[in-house]
């Protein structure tokens, strides 16, 4: 895992045609801008398993009691 420490206003950039700007700094929490081209799907990590999930019903984890 690469850290880079980044300052508001400051950006990050991924290959050619993706950008992440530092839009907010408010109360130890921190707002993100993402720029990438529309074919390039960008999800919050808490929703991955929400997807899988509906686009596979089958792949649902079971739960046991």
């Amino acid at each position: 895992m690469l850290v880079l420490s980044r300052k508001l206003g400051e950006k990050i950039c991924i290959g050619e045609n993706i950008c992440i700007t530092v839009v907010d700094i408010d109360r130890g929490k921190i707002r993100l801008g993402i720029e990438a081209p529309r074919e390039v799907p960008v999800f919050r990590q808490e929703l991955l398993p929400l997807k899988a999930t509906a686009a596979n019903p089958a792949a649902a984890p079971v739960v046991t009691q």
